[in-house]
């Protein structure tokens, strides 16, 4: 894969790996193919998008890695302090630092910003940079060439998000689907949207029947999508239920957080 291999040829040029993770899919969104390449060089995991969990579920995950020695820290994309993350990058490349300040010369750190797509690599160096200078969107793919930025004498490259070949769990699959990290085009939304409602119900009941005003939602998700649709009128034309708007605007509350706080992988 070409972006994989760029990766590999540019993990020569930095420092540290900044690994960014999306909070409510944390163990789908860490990319194995990743984890061979950057297995040598310092890594700061950032658990991006945390206000769409609950904190304690989010800290268990936290712990989880800082206990198999990896450094992890939470954050919000779009609000964040930078000093938060500038000063995380350097206690972890502490040892080059020292080696050039001994000398008495400055040099910068510079760092790979890596993760699947949608997880909010260019979002985060938007907000650490203070210029919306890198292409930023709410969908996957949107980052497709490198590019350099530097502040408070750390030096950062955003990479496209990628994937990996060949998904080996299905779970893994629709969770990425489910967070839009996944074309929308190769996707039947309503089959999606049933099988993110048969997993989500009975852990997130009441966030689902306060945000789409029904009484439950039971075993038969083609029942449930046209209760939804009826309960928020969508209907269409000579009376049917609109069902693929009914399961965009599912997917759409879901990754906007206006369902409620939800973890679909726990640690």
């Amino acid at each position: 894969m070409k972006a994989v291999r760029e990766m590999e040829e540019n993990l020569s040029l930095v420092d540290a790996v900044v690994y960014v993770i999306d909070s409510r899919a944390i163990k789908s969104s860490a990319n194995p193919e990743f984890d061979k390449l950057i297995k040598n060089k310092p890594v700061l995991y950032i658990f991006n998008k945390s206000d769409l969990v609950e904190k304690n579920n989010l800290t268990a995950w936290i712990n989880k890695f800082k206990a198999e020695g990896k450094e992890a820290i939470s954050l919000v994309g779009t609000s964040l302090n930078p000093e938060v993350v500038t000063s995380a990058l350097k206690k972890a490349c502490a040892n080059k630092l020292n080696k050039f300040a001994n000398k008495g010369a400055k040099v910068s750190i510079r760092v790979m910003v890596i993760g699947v797509p949608n997880t909010g690599k260019s979002t985060i160096i938007n907000s650490i940079i203070g210029k919306a200078k890198a292409v930023t969107g709410n969908r996957p793919g949107v980052t497709r060439r490198q590019v350099w930025y530097s502040i408070s004498g750390v030096d950062f490259l955003d990479t496209p998000g990628t994937l990996w070949g060949k998904f080996q769990d299905n779970n893994i699959a629709l969770h990425l689907a489910y967070i839009g990290s996944i074309r929308g085009e190769v996707l039947d939304k309503q089959e999606l949207v049933k099988e993110f409602l048969k997993e989500i119900k009975d852990e997130y009941m009441p966030l689902l029947t306060a945000r789409y005003k029904v009484q439950e939602i039971g075993d038969d998700m083609d029942l449930a999508l046209e209760n939804i649709a009826k309960a928020r009128g969508w209907i269409v034309k000579g009376g049917e239920v609109d069902l693929e708007r009914t399961a965009n605007a599912i997917l759409d509350d879901f990754r906007n957080g206006k369902i409620g706080k939800i973890m679909l992988e726990k640690a």
